[in-house]
């Protein structure tokens, strides 16, 4: 990376972030801290790059229409997360992850520069293009689609990153990229974003690691929750160093039902959530649960829950 350019592309965005006029819109009909961020980005763009750059932040208190990954690049920052004087502190290489709606207000004042490297997602963006790389773990998949359904859920996430070097180039290249941008540039920042996003998850894994087990059984049940849009006996069997016909014999005796129902029990279980939390078409719900095509999904809904996804969006809609 050229010093000299992710300096002044930097210098560039910092520049851009003092001259946003930021709109919002009134939560609450008198309230003067509950007002929600609209995108500042323009409409077609589906990925936005904010650098603060300065000695002094002070956010007023406010709720956002997209989700946000705030990097403290530079220094330490706070945050107030949501109304009720939630306060944290951004140390330097941490990430600061917020949903749609969910309170937030940065704060902070040094006597070095601060520089906070924010990236910005559009809501339905996020959704069909990026959620699938975070869907693997159970917790994750829904913080983000909590917002969803629970407009004014105030949860957070905060994560310091072992790996810093990998997120912090890619942040560089994003930087780079958005501070000079060009036609193509939103082509270039989603599979750096979609990258950024498995470092997200991956140090996510490392931090809330799930209760470790002797039985084999929870372990090929947990193997199948982290893989259900690709696995196949097949990898099971060659993952946990069995022969196939032993591991298939092994679920049913341990767990009385079949690597089949298992797996359709996981997809059907995310299908719900994705149907509930997003306004994803059943096409794209389908393609990310691992359907080849989406009859073999109406067929999998219908035998599963007795009715079809548009029956059941149907009735969530009454």
């Amino acid at each position: 990376m050229d010093n000299a350019l992710l300096l002044s592309s930097i210098e560039r965005l910092g520049k851009e972030f003092d001259a946003i006029e930021w709109k919002y819109l009134d939560v609450s009909p008198g309230s003067t801290r509950e007002k929600t961020q609209l995108w500042p980005g323009d409409s077609t763009e589906d990925v936005m790059i904010c650098v603060y750059k300065g000695n002094f932040i002070n956010q007023m208190f406010h709720r956002q229409d997209y989700f946000f990954f705030n990097f403290a690049y530079q220094g330490d920052y706070g945050a107030l997360s949501y109304q009720f004087d939630n306060r944290i502190t951004a140390h330097e290489g941490e990430c600061y992850i917020g949903q749609p709606y969910a309170g937030y207000a940065p704060n902070g004042q040094s006597d070095t520069e601060i520089i906070i490297v924010g990236v910005l997602i559009q809501t339905q963006a996020f959704f069909k293009t990026f959620l699938h790389v975070l869907s693997a773990n159970r917790t994750l998949f829904h913080f983000f689609l909590n917002p969803q359904i629970n407009e004014y859920s105030d949860e957070y996430i905060q994560l310091k990153f072992e790996d810093l070097f990998s997120v912090r180039s890619l942040l560089e290249l994003m930087i780079v990229e958005y501070a000079n941008r060009q036609e193509n540039t939103q082509d270039v920042l989603k599979p750096l974003t979609l990258a950024l996003l498995m470092q997200v998850a991956r140090q996510y894994a490392k931090s809330n690691p799930t209760a470790e087990t002797d039985k084999l059984s929870e372990k090929i049940v947990q193997y199948i929750g982290e893989h259900f849009d690709t696995v196949t006996l097949g990898d099971i069997s060659a993952h946990f160093s069995y022969h196939p016909n032993y591991i298939s014999g092994y679920i049913r005796k341990e767990l009385g039902r079949s690597f089949s129902e298992i797996l359709l029990e996981q997809r059907m279980e995310r299908a719900i959530a994705l149907l509930k939390g997003t306004d994803l078409s059943i096409e794209d719900i389908a393609a990310m649960l691992g359907y080849s095509n989406n009859s073999n999904f109406y067929k999998a809904f219908r035998e599963y829950y007795h009715m079809s996804p548009r029956e059941y969006c149907m009735l969530l809609s009454k």
